[in-house]
């Protein structure tokens, strides 16, 4: 669900997806997106079957949603409330280069991406999105629809709420926190606790604005 980058990427992971035997998970039927524009279009390989509504002529049917951009956090959520699918219709994808100890939780809808390592204890939510490269140190929580750009470092009991999105190459430290739907500047250095609704950026990190500056831009 989402014709992007990010769909072009999921596409990829779950068609090369397969077992030990070389069988392959996934079968991908096509893509969802609410831009009409696009409709009747083909991306990658697939075609863009239309908008949410289609979804009810799949109902057998496994939906991933790779809407992940800053300006669209809180979309995953909206789509999912929308919907209202019963959890088991989002499968949880994972790379396999991902390195996630079996202590460790994960989500329905949830995607790891190439070279993610999560160590014991680390507890991830429904719709989370991980990129690539980011490593999840001991106990760290990340809640319902968060998302966690690429090169993320996230410290021991580090917590990530709900609808955050934490940006590329941060550093969360130990038992630090990011407030629910809050957003961290890539390369930005976390100490403490950056508070909800906020955008923060920086080495030391600041306030910049409220999230909603970057939100607050209509529809995906």
């Amino acid at each position: 669900m989402g014709v992007g980058g990010m769909g072009r990427a999921l596409a990829s992971m779950c068609v090369q997806d397969a077992d030990e035997a070389g069988t392959r998970r996934w079968r991908v039927r096509g893509f969802i997106d609410e831009d009409t524009k696009s409709h009747g279009t083909w991306f990658e390989g697939f075609p863009v079957l239309g908008g949410l509504e289609m979804v009810d002529r799949y109902p057998g049917a496994r939906l991933v949603i790779s809407i992940c951009h800053v300006n669209h956090q809180g979309a995953r959520r909206r789509i999912v409330e929308t919907l209202g699918l019963p959890p088991h219709r989002y499968p949880t994808i994972v790379h396999p280069t991902a390195v996630v100890d079996p202590s460790c939780t994960l989500g329905h809808g949830t995607v790891l991406m190439p070279m993610v390592c999560a160590l014991p204890g680390v507890t991830i939510g429904d719709h989370v999105m991980v990129r690539p490269h980011t490593m999840m140190a001991v106990d760290v929580t990340v809640r319902n629809y968060g998302t966690i750009a690429a090169q993320v470092f996230l410290g021991r009991c580090a917590v990530v709420e709900q609808d955050a999105y934490v940006g590329a190459g941060a550093k969360v430290r130990e038992y630090g926190s990011v407030g629910p739907g809050a957003v961290v500047g890539m390369g930005s250095l976390v100490l403490g606790r950056v508070p909800g609704g906020e955008v923060w950026a920086g080495n030391p990190i600041r306030r910049l604005s409220s999230a909603s500056s970057l939100t607050a831009r209509g529809r995906t």
